[in-house]
């Protein structure tokens, strides 16, 4: 018998985690969790969503996160509206997805999809 596991929480690279963290607040609508700014880890969440950040290291490559929007015209119409960085804009693409594509403040880019 399998075990009931939780969500994968992904652990973004960033420059400054605090930063970081007032960006995801303050732009993307996420509440800060905790931060350990000894370590450079810290945490926030919106939702069931949890991001944890970590200092980045060089080379640094950017993530990349699918994430669902099950009402994608308002999810873009919100991160429009508050200043996210839409690096392309809501359309539907040739594989059938609706989709639209935030980068944040060290280049991890969001893809906001809905079927």
């Amino acid at each position: 018998m399998l075990t009931t596991i939780g969500p994968p929480v992904p652990e973004l690279p960033v420059v400054d985690v605090e930063k970081a963290q007032q960006y995801y607040r303050d732009v993307l609508g996420f509440e800060i969790g905790w931060l350990d700014p000894g370590k450079g880890i810290g945490a926030v969440s919106r939702g069931k969503a949890v991001i944890f950040f970590r200092r980045r290291q060089e080379p640094f490559e950017p993530a990349i996160h699918w994430i669902f929007a099950a009402d994608i015209d308002a999810t873009y119409e919100e991160f429009r509206s508050s200043g996210s960085k839409i690096v392309e804009p809501l359309e539907k693409k040739p594989w059938g997805l609706r989709q639209f594509t935030v980068e944040d403040l060290d280049g991890n880019r969001f893809y906001f999809h809905c079927d």
